[in-house]
């Protein structure tokens, strides 16, 4: 699918480091349903807890590093470029799975994080958010 704006265009038509002529499997990239920017949600889970940890975003770029070397890749909406995680922080994600839900629209990466998930310094972007929602009965 081609990108849906010029933002997208512009990633998609980007020189990337290492990727010559490497783009997302095409049988991927049919089943993604991008928001107008070009991007899926990736929601990140701790493999073997299930503890969610973060939400980040992916473009076809993104997701076929994450898919090809081992470590989760985002592209930043604020930075506007691709960071994979961990570089700067030492805060891995190893990637055990990816996973596409029914609708196309979302990814579940499941890793295995090293340190803190979250850029606040916390485990995961959710610690101590709790917005304290009535339960059912």
């Amino acid at each position: 699918m081609a990108p849906t704006n010029d933002a997208a265009a512009t990633r998609a038509g980007a020189s990337v480091p290492g990727a010559a002529g490497q783009q997302l499997d095409p049988g991927i990239a049919r089943r993604l349903k991008r928001d107008p920017a070009g991007l899926v949600a990736a929601v990140v889970q701790q493999h073997d807890t299930g503890e969610v940890l973060m939400l980040g975003w992916m473009d076809d770029e993104a997701l076929r590093r994450t898919l090809t070397d081992g470590r989760v890749t985002f592209w930043s909406r604020s930075r506007q470029e691709y960071w994979r995680k961990g570089d700067t922080s030492g805060h891995v994600q190893r990637v055990h799975s990816v996973h596409l839900d029914c609708d196309g629209d979302a990814l579940l990466v499941r890793v295995d994080q090293t340190g803190a998930a979250c850029h606040t310094g916390s485990r995961t972007c959710f610690d101590g958010r709790d917005l304290n929602a009535e339960q059912a009965v």
